[in-house]
């Protein structure tokens, strides 16, 4: 597989990132912020969206599949690895990479509202548009992008391209 043309720019997503943050940190002022990043494509997001974040903060990690080494989701959500923390009256924002059919989104929420958090709110960099989903509330929202398998920026194909500053379509072989 190749890549593709580039739908984000390193540059726009820097920007964004900017912005979340400062409307992250404004809305979280004094209170007990968990960010949740979910990997193993959030992780990128999550650090460099944490750090636009001017408050304390921690971190914990959640690993769900509904991929495995396809381009299309399989349906069938699985947790891989759980929180460390205890978020029962913590204010937790859940950092996605992408929100494609909502699934694994709306499977994690379930699960995670019934630990009762304080609140829990979800920020994603990005938002596949044209595909037939439950409806989700996403409060922070970087970019809408086509329905198309994206790649970079923590975003892979079989594991690869994560490391890309970009978000790019994934091309054909050649």
């Amino acid at each position: 597989m190749k890549i593709g043309k580039v739908l984000v720019t390193a540059d726009e997503i820097a920007a964004k990132l900017d912005e979340m943050g400062k409307a992250i940190t404004n809305d979280y002022r004094g209170k007990d912020l968990l960010m949740v990043g979910i990997l193993k494509g959030a992780f990128v997001v999550m650090a460099d969206l944490s750090r636009r974040v001017d408050l304390p903060l921690e971190f914990d990690f959640m690993a769900v599949s509904s991929y495995g080494a396809s381009t299309k989701t399989s349906g069938v959500v699985r947790i891989l690895k759980d929180l460390d923390e205890e978020i029962e009256g913590r204010d937790v924002l859940i950092v996605e990479d992408i929100i494609d059919s909502g699934l694994t989104l709306n499977y994690l929420m379930k699960n995670l509202l019934v630990r009762k958090p304080a609140s829990l709110e979800v920020a994603a960099l990005l938002i596949k548009d044209g595909v037939d989903r439950r409806p989700l509330d996403v409060k922070y929202v970087g970019f809408h992008i086509p329905r198309e398998f994206v790649i970079g920026y923590g975003l892979d194909y079989a594991g690869k391209y994560r490391n890309l500053p970009y978000v790019a379509v994934l091309g054909d072989e050649d």
